[in-house]
């Protein structure tokens, strides 16, 4: 089906960010949790993929992170529902937050692997989901987490487990 010229469905989202590389993690100079904490607080911009899919941090401690999202039309696939891609990456961001909140300064971290469980098709009817994460376990080059997409009534929509890996920054 093609559209000529604008109509009455035709729908807009524009999205702006700050260069990248104001956002960045200084491995050397902050560590994992004060990065979050800064990111949270708004002292620290988002990265361009936060302000595109339009996540945010709520809350975070050693080892466990929480994130939000409200999902919209946009994030929707050809089902009109959300995109299992916009559940799973708001799940990575959270576990490897959970994740990062461990680390010291010099050290860093990278998902390895993820496997999402879908229960339930999310819609902008849904409102807002949350995304809970806490680490299973931190060694000195894997960490695993685990994290679970809710919405404000603690109905599950999806579940997580990641593992990352841990590494020294190069500089």
């Amino acid at each position: 089906m093609s559209r000529k010229g604008k109509n009455a469905t035709e729908r807009t989202h524009t999205v702006t960010w700050e260069d990248p590389k104001i956002s960045a993690r200084d491995t050397e100079s902050i560590s994992g949790i004060d990065y979050l904490r800064a990111l949270r607080d708004g002292r620290i911009e988002p990265p361009p993929v936060a302000k595109l899919v339009g996540y945010k941090i709520v809350d975070v401690d050693t080892g466990c992170a929480v994130f939000k999202i409200q999902p919209a039309e946009y994030h929707y696939n050809p089902f009109a529902t959300v995109h299992g891609g916009i559940a799973s990456t708001l799940l990575d961001t959270t576990m490897t937050a959970a994740v990062l909140s461990t680390l010291p300064v010099g050290l860093g971290c990278s998902t390895l692997e993820i496997k999402v469980n879908y229960i339930r098709p999310i819609t902008s009817k849904t409102g807002e989901i949350r995304c809970h994460a806490k680490t299973i376990h931190v060694g000195s080059r894997m960490a695993t987490a685990e994290g679970k997409l809710m919405d404000s009534q603690n109905k599950l929509y999806a579940h997580a487990i990641s593992t990352c890996m841990i590494f020294k920054s190069s500089k």
